[in-house]
């Protein structure tokens, strides 16, 4: 399936497409059965204001993501997994580069890097496209900005079960099976069992936990930016459900095989 595709299916399935077509069956039901469609429409604004408040997402994201645990272990190598570019960014010159996560990311890898010492690959591609990879961006602002080595670059992946098929390629080729996984909190879930389905034996070493100052008034008062983080954490529970069920097709698969 297509890039495009597969997040055209996504967007339907998430926040707030979910909930406009909710809510637009809801109108369509008006008439020929209004109580149904009254409960549809009254349904799709609760979910909306439940999902857009910070106490409702801030909690389901630090129940999903669990707490921080340092990482803790020999691994022989840290991987750091892409997630977006920052297109044409004019105080660049109006050069691609790494997106606010990924920054986020690297910086971590830093922090590990200079603890361990261990080699780091980076791992993106090019899903939307454009002509420099998402692992060439991180490895250019791990050398330039934290003048840290890159060891190896996995550059043709569009997702993250490719990001961890393609990496055990080749660190397998190293010897490298137990790896620090570099990503943010509330994709670790997903990302390590995928990486871990790959072959690897996974030490987490999450970034960018969900935090907040204080529960008040103001947490119960609808945000863009709780909408978004509850648009984060559906996405992973669909992806990890996708995976899991797709996986026993796929062994069945290669039994009959």
């Amino acid at each position: 399936m297509s890039w495009i595709a597969t997040h055209l299916i996504s967007a339907c399935l998430l926040p707030p497409l979910n909930l406009i077509l909710l809510g637009g069956l809801g109108l369509l039901l008006l008439r020929s059965r209004p109580k149904s469609g009254r409960r549809l429409i009254a349904l799709s604004f609760l979910l909306l204001y439940l999902i857009s408040t910070p106490f409702a997402s801030d909690w389901a994201l630090k129940k999903f993501e669990g707490p921080y645990i340092p990482p803790s272990g020999n691994a022989g190598a840290i991987v750091v997994l892409g997630g977006g570019t920052y297109f044409r960014a004019p105080e660049y010159d109006g050069k691609n580069t790494v997106n606010r996560w990924v920054l986020e990311r690297l910086r971590y890898a830093t922090h590990l890097y200079r603890k361990t010492g261990k080699p780091v690959l980076v791992t993106g591609g090019h899903p939307m496209g454009n002509p420099d990879s998402e692992a060439s961006q991180m490895k250019a602002v791990l050398v330039d900005d934290f003048h840290v080595p890159v060891a190896w670059t996995e550059d043709d992946s569009a997702n993250t079960e490719e990001n961890a098929a393609k990496s055990f390629e080749i660190l397998k080729r190293q010897n490298i099976r137990t790896v620090y996984l570099v990503t943010h909190a509330w994709h670790m879930p997903r990302a390590a069992l995928l990486f871990r389905h790959a072959g690897f034996a996974v030490i987490p070493a999450p970034v960018g936990f969900a935090t907040s100052y204080k529960t008040d008034l103001l947490s119960f008062v609808p945000s863009s930016g709780s909408l978004a983080q509850s648009e984060i954490l559906l996405h992973e529970i669909i992806g990890i459900a996708w995976f899991e069920l797709k996986s026993p097709i796929s062994n069945r698969s290669l039994e009959k095989s």
